[in-house]
């Protein structure tokens, strides 16, 4: 996880790359002006900056001069503007990496995790606490009220990406995409059984959730106890409780057609 500034005054676009960039992992501060920015810049002390030039009350480039003349923090240039000349004269002025609006979360993450990586930054991990749970993106390592559990390695990304969005209700259309990178969908038992497999671990059922609940036709969510009774449990999940159970019986613990370390399950 990097500790990011993003500068930009548009508050739809802002608002967009603050959730695709904590959707990612990584914690987001923001400024909507390039003075805002430059003063953000040094007192906050970010890993990363991703600078737009179109703002306000200073052109982005000269915010990067002025940033340049008391900081070395890496800045990655977002900007509409694509000319060439436009692009070497950010670069020389001291931009560690440039991006042209429109451009995916997937794109500006990568290019945020290279520049670091190009850099010498560490990237800062930090332990996700869901009630009991604590989920180490660092160790992978995750304990339950300080016992550790032994999870799979697709077990412990389905299980960081919900510990991300605590509360929150995540589709399984989204669970595909993001954890075994099936954009164009696939099979909701695989996201099924996998949940179930987590429940067993968890100590809980579908029928008596405890941290993983799922809301009828919508979803599954991570949420802390909270003392309430059953979630409202779709009854393709209950028959991959079952299916879980006979799998891991029959086959041991990853079903017969688990491939952790590789492709998706």
């Amino acid at each position: 996880m990097a500790h990011l500034l993003v500068v930009e005054d548009d508050p739809q676009l802002r608002g967009a790359l603050v959730r695709a960039l904590r959707d990612k992992g990584h914690a987001v501060a923001t400024a909507p002006s390039g003075m805002a920015g430059l003063d953000a810049a040094v007192t906050s002390g970010p890993d990363l900056v991703v600078l737009d030039l179109g703002l306000p009350d200073v052109d982005g480039a000269q915010v990067l001069r002025m940033l340049r003349a008391v900081s070395d923090v890496p800045v990655i240039v977002a900007t509409a503007r694509d000319d060439e000349p436009g692009m070497v004269t950010v670069l020389e002025a001291g931009a560690d990496d440039y991006i042209v609006k429109p451009f995916g979360a997937a794109q500006l993450d990568a290019r945020i995790k290279a520049v670091l990586r190009r850099l010498g930054v560490t990237e800062t991990e930090e332990p996700l606490r869901v009630g009991g749970l604590s989920i180490d993106p660092a160790s992978r390592e995750v304990t339950l009220d300080e016992a550790a559990l032994d999870l799979t390695p697709r077990e412990f990304d389905l299980l960081a990406y919900l510990a991300r969005r605590p509360g929150q209700v995540v589709s399984r259309r989204e669970l595909l995409a993001e954890v075994w990178q099936q954009p164009l969908g696939g099979a909701d038992k695989t996201v099924d059984v996998h949940l179930s497999w987590l429940r067993r671990k968890l100590g809980e059922t579908a029928q008596r959730p405890r941290y993983l609940h799922t809301v009828r036709t919508v979803g599954v969510k991570l949420a802390a106890p909270d003392g309430q009774g059953h979630s409202e449990e779709e009854p393709s999940e209950q028959g991959a409780d079952q299916r879980a159970h006979g799998e891991h019986g029959e086959h041991g613990e990853h079903g017969p057609n688990e491939n952790e370390q590789g492709g998706p399950a």
